[in-house]
């Protein structure tokens, strides 16, 4: 009976994406403008491209590479690889085209070690999940909103593991609201957390859980509808990002050392100490470099920096209910 609404809900929101994707933006890049790009587009798309995708390989054509998109794409490396040999590497000769740089597909797969570094997440949130479960009582409230945690990144990073093999504008959208959500709800567990809106008494605290829950869900709701039906604009989706996280960050650091001091436990700095580590990651997309081997970019640095701190995320998630209960008992 509790997954049936559940699964309802899930269902509103995939039909919601999927009529999202209609409302589009595109945003050119200095690739995009090349004329020696735009002459080879056309000159093989006219020669190559009048029998449809037949004379795509099977692999790709399950991976949904169609003709034209064969044609960008090797026009892509073409015009990169002149660039490469005629110009000195201080003339930055590899541009970016579409809002990319001119990765080497593998396998069909745009991003080879976005995808692979974005599994490596999704695996580290599977086994804390099930590391949480098997170390927690179920009955302990924080559970469920710790598992609710684990749920939104496994969603975030199949989301980001289907946008970096494949960029379309369903991939693309499911990936930045994903994210969105993944943001926003670490902000709402930050507070129910530390603010302890899980339990029961004093009697305010469930009204303040259910407002809290009611404004989380419009302002992502407003923030959706912003993106896909009034404006897809990067620049704000990367503020809204930024700023949710800036106020969760600083909560999770607050809470975790005023609770060191409290208690003098080592393992309760451990929230800030993952901030850090989290912050510096996402510093690697302040670089910006041109893939290395064209597969290897900052992008996919900042989803291998964060395995770790996930992984670890969960392990005091874990000790955070342990301890919890263990107090509990004490008081009892």
């Amino acid at each position: 009976m509790i997954l049936r609404p559940a699964a309802r809900k899930l269902s509103y929101c995939f039909l919601f994406l999927l009529l999202a994707t209609y409302v589009q933006q595109s945003s050119a890049s200095l690739g995009d403008h090349l004329p020696d790009f735009k002459q080879c587009v056309k000159i093989c798309k006219a020669e190559n491209c009048h029998n449809g995708d037949s004379a795509i390989p099977f692999l790709l054509r399950m991976m949904f590479w169609s003709c034209p998109a064969e044609c960008d794409y090797t026009c892509q490396h073409v015009v990169t690889d002149r660039r490469v040999a005629r110009d000195p590497p201080m003339l930055s000769p590899v541009v970016q085209f579409h809002g990319k740089w001119p990765f080497r597909r593998i396998l069909g797969m745009q991003e080879l070690f976005s995808v692979l570094f974005s599994g490596l997440n999704f695996l580290a949130h599977w086994y804390g999940i099930s590391h949480l479960r098997e170390k927690t009582p179920s009955w302990h409230p924080l559970q469920k909103y710790y598992l609710a945690f684990g749920y939104c990144g496994l969603a975030t990073w199949t989301f980001s593991m289907l946008f970096h093999t494949r960029d379309f504008p369903l991939t693309e959208k499911l990936d930045y609201f994903g994210a969105g959500a993944s943001v926003m709800y670490g902000l709402y567990l930050a507070t129910i957390r530390i603010f302890r809106l899980d339990q029961e008494q004093p009697r305010y605290r469930p009204t303040l859980r259910r407002l809290w829950t009611t404004i989380c869900i419009l302002l992502y709701t407003i923030h959706v509808c912003y993106l896909s039906f009034w404006s897809w604009d990067y620049t704000y989706n990367m503020i809204a990002n930024i700023v949710i996280g800036m106020v969760q960050n600083a909560l999770w650091i607050v809470f975790s050392v005023v609770r060191y001091q409290k208690t003098g436990k080592s393992w309760t700095l451990w929230p800030a100490l993952i901030v850090v580590w989290i912050i510096l990651a996402m510093s690697l997309e302040l670089l910006d470099f041109p893939p290395w081997y064209a597969l290897i970019d900052a992008h996919s640095l900042w989803h291998l920096g964060t395995i770790i701190p996930c992984a670890w995320w969960y392990l005091y998630l874990t000790k955070d209910i342990q301890d919890d209960v263990a107090g509990e008992r004490l008081k009892a």
